[in-house]
């Protein structure tokens, strides 16, 4: 184990610990190379908290996560029931639908993009010859649709990551339970809800709290689409500390935004811990 720990004390738990440091201090782009930092305490965060942007940032974050999540895994849950079944070609169709998710997320972002532009955009012209819309829509431009946008873009991405996990998660309930239900009569409703989904209460657990960590720390794909716009109606909270850090050259600020991040994950990860300890004393 111990190669194993030293290199996530080298590559983790020092970007991490100089981060935490970081946002106590005062360094931008004058001071970076002072050889004696400016200690502040918590006057980045509390600068922050006074802040706009931050104030913006953090619902948009929750919103794009858990909007993104619920249809990810409702989609992706489906999925996986449905090429669970045994029938021709299911193997082959379910490893296509993994290309989404093994696609560089910067690809899939300038994919959508084009797709959501008001000028040739594949979208637009879906929903003029269906006659819903009569011109295009510039959907990366108004911040009513901006969030919708990349949220339809992240569950593209997200539906074959969870559609796998569910998967894995039924071919370990034996095949038996369901024989003895069938002989006792039990119909396909009383079978998904008093066998399926109580033997997948783990599976489930581990794709939304995965989900939510993968989500929620999301950069590139709101980068690349929108770059948190516009009017800040898509800004994250990494994509504000990749602003404040290397546009701004704030560095402190952008080292306090990301530690703010790190804590409301750590959170999220303490909580699922605490669920798999107790399932395991059950």
């Amino acid at each position: 184990m111990l190669p194993a720990l030293l290199f996530m004390l080298a590559f983790i738990g020092y970007p991490i610990i100089n981060n935490i440091i970081l946002g106590f201090q005062n360094v931008d782009v004058m001071t970076f190379n002072n050889e004696v930092k400016e200690f502040v305490g918590i006057q980045n965060y509390i600068e922050l908290f006074r802040d706009d942007i931050l104030r913006a940032a953090i619902p948009n974050t929750l919103i794009f996560t858990v909007g993104s999540i619920i249809f990810q895994f409702v989609v992706g849950f489906a999925l996986a029931l449905f090429f669970n079944q045994n029938f021709t070609f299911s193997k082959p169709v379910r490893g296509l639908l993994m290309v989404a998710w093994m696609i560089p997320v910067t690809v899939t972002a300038l994919m959508f993009k084009f797709m959501f532009g008001a000028n040739g955009g594949i979208i637009n012209e879906f929903l003029m010859n269906l006659h819903i819309i009569s011109k295009p829509v510039e959907w990366l431009v108004y911040s009513g649709t901006a969030m919708w946008a990349i949220i339809i873009a992240n569950i593209w991405i997200g539906i074959p990551f969870n559609m796998i996990l569910i998967t894995t998660g039924l071919s370990t309930i034996p095949g038996d339970i369901y024989e003895s239900a069938n002989i006792d009569g039990a119909s396909r409703f009383e079978k998904f809800f008093f066998i399926t989904l109580p033997m997948l209460k783990e599976s489930i657990q581990a794709v939304l709290v995965l989900g939510f960590i993968y989500t929620f720390k999301v950069f590139d794909l709101v980068y690349v689409m929108t770059q948190g716009g516009p009017v800040n109606a898509t800004e994250m909270l990494s994509t504000y500390s990749y602003k404040l850090s290397f546009t701004e050259f704030n560095f402190s600020k952008g080292a306090s935004v990301a530690n703010i991040l790190f804590i409301i994950l750590f959170v999220v990860s303490l909580f699922y811990l605490r669920l798999v300890r107790e399932e395991e004393v059950m």
